[in-house]
């Protein structure tokens, strides 16, 4: 075997130690080797500073919606603590289910042993709507038949005014005094109450008072239309006919009312 050859493992080699490293990139090596877990190359990760910079930005942003949304629930918690101190009730329009105007649930909201009459109360309600809707095809009926656009007007009014005002002073006093035993709404029911029921007793009868009472659907002025037109008296005879059971009805409920008032007293 030639052994001359082979380098001398005791021999030093000279390194210029101002060389750029030309002389010793054979001597030492690269740091290429892990110090983890053996293996030979490990990726080193960057990390922009504009994507810590936006992370940052985010995370700001969430902190201050979610600051802005504790806000707003300790502002509705406050409402609703203020609402519940001074008594009032937060009603949630649920009637009629296919357009809710008004707030109505006798079943779940007014106490058992009340729910017939009040029940009965809310027939009286919409005995007077359907009264006075009816008024109003009447007077048309009577108004194209000649009758003159005056009582048409008239009938518009009473029905405009009439079913909004009927619920507002008697109906939902009633409805509330059912609800929390108030005597005091009792009290505005009755007086409102009797309003309603004469009222509906002076549109049975129609005297000729207001334009010779065609306005309304009474007795007296489907007497005086029938020698006129038969089609538009028997429209008068029908209002006056809703117009008497409205006014029956309503002595009834004003009746037991005023019984379940007196037995909680």
């Amino acid at each position: 075997m030639n052994r001359h050859n082979d380098p001398n493992p005791f021999e030093e080699e000279e390194v210029n130690p101002f060389s750029n490293g030309v002389g010793s990139k054979n001597r030492v090596p690269a740091a290429s080797g892990s110090l983890g877990f053996g293996q030979k190359h490990d990726a080193t990760v960057d990390i922009p500073l504009d994507t810590m910079n936006d992370s940052n930005k985010k995370a700001k942003e969430l902190a201050n919606w979610e600051a802005d949304l504790k806000r707003r629930e300790r502002d509705i918690k406050r409402r609703e603590d203020t609402i519940a101190t001074v008594g009032v009730t937060v009603d949630d329009k649920n009637w009629p289910p296919f357009f809710p105007i008004i707030h109505h649930d006798i079943a779940n909201e007014i106490p058992v042993h009340a729910q017939r009459l009040q029940y009965l109360a809310f027939a009286s309600w919409l005995g007077i709507v359907l009264c006075l809707v009816f008024n109003v095809i009447a007077v048309t009926v009577c108004w194209i038949r000649g009758g003159g656009v005056k009582i048409f007007f008239l009938a518009i009014i009473y029905s405009l005014l009439g079913c909004p005002l009927s619920y507002v002073l008697w109906y939902r006093p009633l409805y509330r005094a059912m609800r929390t035993d108030s005597a005091l709404k009792f009290s505005w029911f009755f007086i409102f109450y009797l309003v309603h029921i004469g009222f509906c007793i002076f549109a049975a009868i129609a005297p000729p008072i207001v334009f010779h009472g065609k306005s309304l659907t009474g007795i007296l002025a489907a007497i005086d239309v029938f020698s006129d037109h038969v089609l538009v008296g028997i429209f008068y005879l029908v209002g006056f006919g809703l117009f008497c059971l409205e006014s029956l009805l309503s002595l009834w409920v004003l009746q037991k009312v005023y019984m379940y008032f007196r037995g909680h007293k």
